[in-house]
Order: structure tokens, then C-alpha cells, then sequence
């Protein structure tokens, strides 16, 4: 019965959708409809209303459904969703202040002669407007109304014309910022929590073991990453286009003739095109940029769009008026004396120490006044001129509740097909397709390719990717990244919003073109554009790195970046480690050569023997490397060979668990049957089924091979040997470093150490006055001076001895001597060896310390070099199949 109510959940969903109902209300609508209908059903003939629902019922579906309201707006993590209104305002703001038309005009100046030329401005114009909105609509429809008419006009052909401007305006889906990407990212994150759950549970089915190690887990995202995800690919459609139209412009010179300027090419000109094109391409780096240095979340990126897109309002609404540029100019100077004081000095109003201090923050104070006079200011002109602000306003209110509305009746539409065994018949059905994830993917990309024939993103982000992604997150074989599918799922849906007959681009397109401009001209035009799109999308697929390396590079060199030792990134910096210590064999044993021949008679026991045994176990690293890759071509070697057998039993096995779940489903409903103690043709059949799936699970076991078992337990020796290789070499670098940053810094402090002498001696005549509380003040004194010396624990240690021997009602002044004479003594051995040690072995400690940290100390730093997150980010940027570990 439950596929039943699955059906009608669906049906209902198509019929609100075509009748034109709109779809914040047909998602949640059709959901509570069917839940009802389903609990009333099953309270009326089977006494029971969770009777036909697959998983739970209809409370579970309420509080799920409850759970997902809270998430969208109560959870403090979540605040993915903030940047959609921010993003929202920065492009209707540009577009509503003619920003866009004023791009179009001067592009169109600047690249007519060339042939193509026009059609190359509006591809590079639709670029930048995509980087500043990311609102598809509002893009083609200002394009084709300011663009198609000159094109037309200056002789370009109907069909490259149309084509060229509603595959520019597309671009807005693509091209960070956009609102496509913030949803997508908010669903895959979600969709990641739910893939970790699936590969736990096969995980555990396969090995036994309940704890999935990390490095297993799959790859979430985030809206920042997504957008470094599809900046590369975005620029490579860009430039897909703007090579066919310039190809053919040459080919056929007629049909996009090169159109001349009129004015001259002066300086005039050169400041109109300046002043035109450097604000937009300032606020993208503002944005784009503050994310990709790490400097900005997307939140905070999407708020600097969004004050950056009103100081540009302001200057443009007043165009051609004295003063036009005053607050801009005002915002400028401002945020320029910030950054010079914040750059050049540390102002804390937490910790003001002197004069200077409070000048600073005046000066920051005055600055920063400045800035908001300069924003209020534009805002005040937006709002007195033709009203603008108001309509942005208006608009973002509209179209943030719109995206939050549906965000809701989705997520409600989700947890329902999720309550009938939807996700599980999708996944049942895509696990079943022979040719593994390749085949799962091409399906779930048809899917979508056509749904974008009827559904606008935002209902494709939140309903369809929610089913579909965590089965391919899932997927161990292909072990793709969350933000390579969210970009092949934008450029699919980028691509389907162009496809003839439904295309939402061509709708848009088709509302602005002039009557001379046919129809079929138009679906002519973008077929050339479509094919690049899908060159485009296979090139990303074909080629992870281009979507991966950007958020793996960011993220592996910001502030949070994981250690070098982190689980995740170990596998690659040990294979980059291993080319260095191919290239590097030589020079790295020669310093450990020199290392072993430093006197280190003179140290105490302790350090001599560490940095003894760190010499050694240095020595010991070229020959662990060496059989971990040993270990790693046997495991390579077998891998081929079992690989296929691996993925034909893990299928078997995986068969014979959905018959057993659906024997367990049975028994419980022939339960339910039997509850009465009476026999009739219902339970016959079940029990007649329940025979055949155990049959069906007896003859799917037999077709495992006879071999399994014993290649199986092969393929695991051979993991197992080189899992404790690698493990074996992990320790002897940690080993073979740990003792020389701390040595190092024993040496350094030596003259640190020494200026304490007179404080520590001075303690005889506090001991002999002994004046209570003020004696253990000054005692406790000298121990904290003494903490913030390397090594010198032993000597703080008597030290502490000698502040509790003169505690309490019964002091021990002659313990205390005791303790302090012997801290004396140590104290001068540690000075001794310290200094001796900066004249003698420092300096080629120093050295060797500097030859083999970035390799055999690689593990025990903070975090990779520049270099080094390049080769490991590439590296990362890779799917690797994961299957044969599950």
C-alpha cells in the first residue's frame, strides 16, 4: 500500500504544478494531503495509522517536518541561507540602477570592430552580470532588451543573436555569486549528513565495524566552496562561447559583422569605460575575492555585495550631476584610512594602554562614521529616485520568501516521499543499474536535464537533490566530492533552461524579442550553445580537478587548515613526500650524516639520548618509505584482479540484504495478519512469499564464487600490510623529529634562563624571613618566570618544593634550604650545557632542523607550506574509488 500513497503524493504533485498552482503551496500541500490520507486509511481498515507508511508515521512525518522549519531558520549553524537576500538586493540593485545597460553600451563600444564583436561584449557583459546578480531572468530579459536590437540592427544573424544572449544570461546559474549554488550547497550539506549515515551502514554490513574511519566519510560542502567550485568551469563556458563566435565570425563574416564605433577611440572614451567597468569588476573581486582569501564568509561577502551594488546605485541614479561621485569618493577614503590603521597598527578597544591608543580609535571611530555617512547617503539618493530602493526592497522581500516558502513545502515533500520508502525504491532502482555510478549519474542528470524543461532551480535544488544526492554521495566506487555534483548539477539545469521547447531562458527571451525575431530563430540559436554546454559539462565531469583543486587549495591554506598529520590529507602529502625524498634522497642522509657527528658528550642523559635516537630513527626513514611502496605495488598489483569479484559479491551480498529487510517487512504484516488467529487467503500469500524471497536469498548466495572468500582474505593481508607500513613509517618520522623543536628551543632560552639567577639565589633571605603569604607570592614568582622557560621543569620543581615546604601552620625552613641548594645546582648544569650547546651544536642543529622539517618533520608542523597545499590540493582533487575498503 505504500507504493500507493507514493503514487498519489506524486500524481497530486503533477496535477498542483500543471493546473498552475503555485508551488510553495503545491510541495507541502500534496504532502499533508497524502499523509492524511494515508494515516486515515490505515486507522479505518487496519486499525493502526502508521499501517502504510514505510518508515514511522504520520507524528514522525510532523516532527520531521517541524525539525526542518527549525533548521532553515533557528539553527545557528545553518546560515548558508543568510547570503540570499544579500545577493538578491546586490543584483536587483544593479539592474534597476542601469548598471547593466551601462556595461552592455560600453562593451559593445569597446569590442564591435572586432569580428563577433558585439556578441563577444554581450558573453564577457553576461559573465560579469552573472558575477554581480546571479539572477537568470532579470539578466537575459535587460540583455535582450538592450542588446538585441543593436544586434539586429547592425545585421547579426536572428539565431546567433537570440543564442548569444540567452546563453550569456544563463551564465547567472553558473558563475559565483549565485543563488542557485547558496541552495545547492544548503541541500548538500544536508544530503552529505544523510550519505555519511548510508556508508556507515554498508561500512558496517561489509566489515562488522560500527566506526567509520574519516578518511571514509564523504565530502561536504559549503556555499564559499561552491562558489570556488564553479569559477573555473564558469570561465571555461565562458570561453567555449566567445571562441565559437569569433570562429564563426570568421568563418561566416555575415552572419556577425564587425561593427565600427562612431566616436573616437581618446581618452574620453578610455574614462568612460573605466568608470563603467572597473566598479563592477572591483565589487566581483570585493566578493569573490574576500571569499577566496579567506578574509569573508559568503554571508559577509554577500553583505559587501549588497553595500557595494547601493554606493554604485548612488553614483549612477545621479549620472552626468555635479557631485555624483562625492559619496562613493567618501566611501573610498574611508575604508582606505581603515585598512592603512588597521594594517599598521593593533587597535583593540579592549586594551588601551596609552595616548596613542585612543587617538587610533578616534581615528578608526571617524573613519568608520565616514563610511556609514557615504552608505546613507546613496541610500537616501536610491530612495528619492524613481523610487529605487523601495522596488529593490519590495523585490528581495518577494523573492527571498519565495526561495524560504518553498524551501519549507520541500523539505515537508521530502520527509513524505521519504515516509512511503521513496528514497529506497530510487536507490533500489539505481543500485540495480549495471555500470555502477557512471550509469546512477548519466540517470540522474537525464532526470534533471528534463525536469529543467518544466521546474524553475530553486523546486529542482530542494526536491529532487535531496533523493538523488545521497545515494550518489553514497556511492563508494566513485566517491565523488558534494561540490563536483553541485556543479554538474548547475550546469545541467544551466544547460536544460536552454533546451527548446521549454527552455526558461528562451520564455524569458521570447517576451522581449521583437515580432521579426521567430521563434524557431531562437531555438536555432541556442542548439550551438547547448552543445557547448554539454562539451562544457563533460569536461568538468571527465576532469574533477577543474571544480575540486580551488576549495581544496583555499581550505588547505587558510587559518583552519588541518595539519599536516590530519587522517584526510595524510595518503597525499606522504606521496608528495615520497617524490622529495626521491629527488632529495642524497642531501637529506648527508645532514643526517653531519647530524650524527656533532659532539653531544657535553648534554644531560636526557637530551643526549633523544637526539640520538631522532638521528637514528632518520636514518631508518628511507628504508620504511621503501616498503611502504613496496607494500603498495603488491596491493596495486592484486587490486585489478579482484576488483571485478569485489563488485560482483558486494552486489550479491547487497541483494540478499533487501530480501532479507523485505522478509522481515513481510513477517511483521503476516504478524499483523495472524493477530486475530485467523487463517485466510492474505496470509497465505504472505506466508507463500515469504518462502519465495528466502528461496530467492538461498539461490543469489550460491552465485557467490567459491574463491571469494580466500581472495577476499588475500586483498585484506595486502591492505593490512600496507596499512601498517605507512603506520610504521608515521611513527619513525614523528620519532625522528619530535626531539629537535624541542632541544632547539632548550638552546634558545639559555640566556633567558640565565637572567632568573639572581632571583632564584635571592630566595635564601626570603626563606630566612619567611613573611607568610608575601614569602609565597615572591617563591611563586620565580616558578612562573621559570615556566616560560623551555626545560626547565626540574629546576621549577624544586623551586615548588621549596614554596610548599614554608606552607602551613608548621613551616620547614630547612627543607626549604635543602630544595633551593639543590635547585641551585641543577640550575647552574642547565645554564653550563645551554650555553656551551649555542656555541657548539647549535648552529648545525639549526641546519639540520632546516633540512629535514618540511620532509621527515613534515608531520609535526602546523601546516603545509604554499607548495606543498598546491601538490596535495591536486592531489585531493581526484576521486578515488573507496569501494574495495567496504
Amino acid at each position: 500500500m505504500e507504493i500507493v500513497f507514493l503514487v498519489i503524493l506524486i500524481v497530486l504533485l503533477i496535477a498542483a504544478l500543471a493546473s498552475g498552482y503555485p508551488v510553495a503551496f503545491a510541495l507541502p500541500g500534496s504532502a499533508i494531503i497524502t499523509i492524511g490520507l494515508a494515516a486515515l486509511f490505515g486507522e479505518i481498515f487496519a486499525g493502526d495509522v502508521g499501517a502504510y507508511f514505510s518508515q514511522g508515521d504520520p507524528i514522525q512525518w510532523f516532527k520531521a517536518a517541524v525539525t526542518n522549519f527549525r533548521g532553515i531558520y533557528f539553527e545557528v549553524e545553518r546560515d548558508t541561507l543568510i547570503a540570499i537576500p544579500l545577493f538578491v538586493f546586490m543584483g536587483i540593485m544593479l539592474q534597476r540602477s542601469k548598471v547593466a545597460e551601462d556595461l552592455l553600451i560600453a562593451m559593445a563600444q569597446l569590442f564591435g570592430p572586432i569580428p563577433g564583436g558585439l556578441g563577444i561584449a554581450v558573453v564577457f557583459v553576461g559573465a560579469l552580470l552573472a558575477a554581480t546578480t546571479g539572477i537568470v531572468g532579470a539578466t537575459v530579459i535587460a540583455m535582450g532588451l538592450i542588446s538585441l536590437p543593436v544586434m539586429l540592427r547592425n545585421n547579426y544573424s536572428s539565431s546567433l543573436a537570440t543564442g548569444t544572449i540567452a546563453a550569456s544570461g544563463t551564465l547567472g546559474q553558473i558563475i559565483p555569486p549565485s543563488i542557485v549554488l547558496i541552495i545547492l550547497a544548503d541541500q548538500l550539506s544536508s544530503a552529505t549528513d544523510r550519505a555519511g549515515t548510508l556508508r556507515s551502514a554498508e561500512f558496517k554490513a561489509t566489515t562488522g565495524s560500527s566506526n567509520l574511519p574519516s578518511m571514509f566519510e564523504p565530502t561536504s560542502t559549503s556555499a564559499g566552496e561552491m562558489f570556488l567550485g564553479a569559477l573555473l568551469p564558469g570561465l571555461v563556458l565562458v570561453g567555449l562561447y566567445m571562441v565559437y563566435i569569433l570562429i564563426t565570425a570568421l568563418i561566416r563574416p555575415r552572419v556577425a559583422p564587425p561593427v565600427p564605433f562612431e566616436g573616437n577611440y581618446d581618452f574620453k572614451f578610455i574614462r568612460h569605460v573605466a568608470l563603467v567597468l572597473v566598479p563592477p569588476l572591483v565589487l566581483i573581486f570585493a566578493v569573490l575575492g574576500s571569499i577566496i582569501l579567506g578574509i569573508a564568509t559568503v554571508n559577509q561577502a554577500g553583505a559587501i555585495g549588497a553595500v557595494g551594488a547601493m554606493m554604485m546605485a548612488g553614483y549612477r541614479l545621479k549620472a552626468g550631476e555635479k557631485g555624483a561621485f562625492t559619496p562613493a569618493i567618501l566611501a573610498i577614503i574611508s575604508v582606505a584610512g581603515l585598512a592603512w590603521l588597521l594594517n599598521n597598527h593593533d587597535i583593540n578597544v579592549k586594551n588601551i594602554t596609552s595616548q596613542e591608543d585612543v587617538i587610533l580609535i578616534i581615528l578608526a571611530l571617524i573613519a568608520s562614521l565616514l563610511f556609514v555617512a557615504s552608505l546613507i547617503w546613496s541610500g537616501w539618493r536610491a530612495h528619492k529616485i524613481e523610487g529605487t530602493l523601495n522596488y529593490v526592497m519590495i523585490e528581495t522581500a518577494k523573492t527571498t520568501s519565495l526561495v524560504f516558502i518553498i524551501l519549507l513545502g520541500a523539505a515537508m515533500l521530502t520527509a513524505a516521499f521519504r515516509a512511503f520508502g521513496g528514497e529506497e525504491l530510487v536507490r533500489e532502482f539505481l543500485t540495480g543499474l549495471p555500470g555502477g555510478f557512471i550509469t546512477k549519474f548519466v540517470v540522474v542528470m537525464a532526470v534533471i536535464f528534463i525536469l529543467g524543461f518544466f521546474l524553475d532551480f530553486i523546486e529542482i535544488a530542494v526536491v529532487v537533490v535531496p533523493i538523488i544526492a545521497p545515494i550518489l554521495l553514497a556511492d563508494t566506487s566513485a566517491n565523488v566530492t558534494g561540490v563536483w555534483l553541485g556543479v554538474m548539477i548547475g550546469v545541467n539545469m544551466q544547460t536544460s533552461f536552454l533546451t527548446p521547447p521549454f527552455g526558461f531562458a528562451l520564455f524569458y527571451l521570447r517576451g522581449v524579442a521583437p515580432k521579426i525575431v521567430k521563434t524557431i530563430q531562437m531555438y536555432k540559436g541556442v542548439v550551438p550553445f547547448i552543445t557547448l554546454q554539454l562539451i562544457g559539462l563533460a569536461i568538468v565531469g571527465m576532469y574533477p580537478p577543474l571544480v575540486n583543486y580551488l576549495p581544496n587549495r583555499v581550505n588547505l591554506t587558510s587559518e583552519t587548515a588541518p595539519p599536516p598529520r590530519n587522517p584526510r590529507i595524510s595518503a597525499c602529502v606522504e606521496e608528495g613526500l615520497f617524490r622529495v625524498y626521491d629527488r632529495d634522497k642524497e642531501l637529506i642522509k648527508g645532514a643526517i650524516r653531519e647530524a650524527k657527528g656533532m659532539n653531544l658528550g657535553f648534554l644531560p642523559e636526557k637530551q643526549r639520548t633523544g637526539l640520538k635516537e631522532s638521528f637514528q630513527a632518520a636514518d631508518k626513514t628511507f628504508g620504511l618509505v621503501s616498503k611502504v611502496k613496496t607494500a603498495k605495488k603488491d596491493l596495486d598489483n592484486y587490486i585489478p584482479g579482484y576488483r571485478p569479484l569485489h563488485r560482483q559479491v558486494r552486489n550479491l551480498q547487497g541483494n540478499v540484504r533487501r530480501i532479507g529487510e523485505e522478509i522481515k517487512e513481510m513477517e511483521i504484516q503476516l504478524r499483523r495478519l495472524t493477530r486475530d488467529g485467523i487463517e485466510n487467503n492474505a496470509v497465505a500469500t504472505a506466508k507463500s512469499r515469504i518462502e519465495l524471497l528466502k528461496a530467492s536469498r538461498a539461490a543469489i548466495n550460491s552465485q557467490i564464487p567459491q574463491q571469494w572468500k580466500e581472495m577476499r582474505k588475500r586483498y585484506q593481508k595486502l591492505a593490512k600490510a600496507e596499512a601498517n607500513a605507512r603506520r610504521k613509517y608515521r611513527r619513525n618520522v614523528d620519532d625522528a623529529y619530535d626531539a629537535i623543536p624541542g632541544i632547539l628551543s632548550i638552546i634558545a632560552d639559555a640566556e633567558k634562563l640565565a637572567v632568573l639567577e639572581s632571583s632564584i639565589k635571592s630566595l635564601d633571605k626570603v626563606i630566612a624571613s619567611n613573611a607568610g603569604e608575601e614569602t609565597q607570592k615572591v617563591i611563586r614568582k620565580v616558578e612562573i618566570a621559570l615556566g616560560k622557560v623551555a626545560g626547565s621543569s626540574a629546576i621549577k620543581n624544586k623551586i615548588s618544593r621549596v614554596r610548599r615546604s614554608l606552607r602551613g601552620r608548621k613551616p620547614k625552613p630547612d627543607k626549604a634550604f635543602s630544595e633551593l641548594t639543590k635547585g641551585l645546582k641543577i640550575f647552574a648544569s642547565e645554564v653550563t650545557w645551554r650555553k656551551r650547546a649555542q656555541s657548539e651544536i647549535e648552529p648545525q642543529l639549526k641546519a639540520y632542523n632546516e633540512a629535514i622539517r618540511l620532509n621527515i618533520g613534515l608531520r609535526q608542523q602546523e601546516r603545509l607550506t604554499s607548495d606543498q597545499a598546491s601538490e596535495v590540493a591536486a592531489c585531493q582533487s581526484v576521486h578515488k574509488d573507496i569501494s574495495l575498503s567496504f
